[in-house]
C-alpha cells in the first residue's frame, strides 16, 4: 500500500519540501548531453556496420554537442572550482559525482574519437580505440540526468523514477538521429532517420506513461510554467517523427530533424519547470507518497 503524508510547514513556518533552483542552462546541459551521449553510440554503430560517412558526421556531433557541457554545469554551480572539488571524490552513491565522472571520461575519449576523424594516420588508430569507450560512457551520460532528478524528493520527479530515464534515452535517441539525419546525405543517413523515429516514439510513449503513473500530479505538466514546454515537445516530437517516416529526401530529414531537435529541448525544459510546481504544491498542503 502507498503510505500517504500530509506535507505540512516545519520549523519557524519554513516548508519541509524547498524548491529546486536549477537554472535554465541545466535544461539545455541535460539535452546537449543526451544528444553527444547517443552520438557517440550512432557513431560507433555505423563503424562497425561499415556506415563511415554516417559515422564520421556522428563523432562530430557528439564532440560538437559535448563542448558547451562543461561550462553549463559551472555556470550553474557558480564557481569553476566546484566542478573540480567533485572530481576529488568518486561517490557511486551519488549520481551527480558519477555524472561528473562520466562526463569528464567521455569529454577525453570523444575527443580523441573526432581527432581520429580529423587528423587521421596515428591519430586514426587511437581514435578507433577511443570510439568504443566513448560509447560505452555515451549510454549512462545520456541517462544519469534522469537519475540524478529521481533522486531527489520532488514528487513529480521521484514518482516518475521508473519513467524517467526512458524519457530522456527516448529524447537523446531522436535528437541525436535527427542531428546526423541533417547533416548525412540520404543514402547513408537512413540508420540515423530509424533511430530518431525510434527515439521519439520511445520519448512520446514513455512520456505518457510516466504521466498516467503519476495521477494527479500529472498536473504540473499541464498547467504553470511547464505546461507550454510540454504541449511543444508533443507537438514537435510528434510532428517530427509522422515527417521523418515519409521518406529519405534531405529536405525532409532536414524539417524533420529541426523538429525532433527543438521537441527534445523542450522536453527537458518541460520536466525541468515541474519540479518547482511540485514541490510548491506539496509545501502549500499537498500530499508526499512513500
Amino acid at each position: 500500500m502507498t503510505a500517504q503524508t500530509t506535507a505540512e510547514p516545519g520549523y519557524y513556518g519554513r516548508p519541509v519540501l524547498k524548491e529546486p533552483v536549477w537554472k535554465p542552462e541545466v535544461a539545455v546541459y541535460f539535452w546537449l548531453g543526451g544528444l553527444a551521449g547517443i552520438s557517440a553510440v550512432l557513431g560507433f554503430t555505423a563503424r562497425l556496420s561499415g556506415n563511415d560517412r554516417l559515422a564520421r558526421r556522428a563523432w562530430f556531433i557528439a564532440f560538437g554537442a559535448l563542448l558547451p557541457c562543461p561550462p553549463l554545469l559551472i555556470a550553474d554551480l557558480g564557481r569553476p572550482e566546484r566542478f573540480y572539488n567533485m572530481l576529488r571524490v568518486l561517490k557511486p552513491t551519488s549520481p551527480m559525482s558519477m555524472g561528473t565522472w562520466v562526463l569528464t571520461g567521455f569529454g577525453g575519449v570523444t575527443a580523441v574519437a573526432a581527432a581520429g576523424e580529423l587528423l587521421g594516420g596515428v591519430f586514426a588508430t587511437l581514435g578507433r580505440v577511443a570510439e568504443g569507450a566513448a560509447a560505452l560512457l555515451g549510454l549512462p551520460l545520456a541517462t544519469y540526468t534522469a537519475v540524478l532528478l529521481a533522486d531527489t524528493s520532488v514528487p513529480v520527479w521521484h514518482h516518475a523514477r521508473h519513467h524517467l530515464p526512458f524519457v530522456f534515452a527516448g529524447s537523446a535517441t531522436a535528437s541525436a538521429g535527427a542531428a546526423a539525419a541533417i547533416l548525412t546525405p540520404s543514402q547513408h543517413s537512413r540508420p540515423a532517420r530509424l533511430a530518431a523515429t525510434f527515439g521519439a516514439l520511445l520519448e512520446l510513449g514513455a512520456s505518457f506513461a510516466m504521466e498516467r503513473r503519476l495521477g494527479p500530479d500529472a498536473r504540473h505538466y499541464h498547467e504553470g510554467a511547464a505546461a507550454g514546454p510540454a504541449q511543444a515537445a508533443r507537438a514537435l516530437t510528434g510532428a517530427g517523427a509522422a515527417l521523418m517516416t515519409l521518406g529519405g529526401r534531405r529536405p525532409l530529414a532536414i524539417a524533420a530533424g529541426v523538429l525532433l531537435l527543438a521537441g527534445s529541448l523542450a522536453e527537458r525544459f518541460a520536466v525541468l519547470r515541474a519540479g518547482p510546481s511540485s514541490a510548491r504544491a506539496t509545501a502549500d498542503g499537498g500530499t508526499v507518497r512513500g
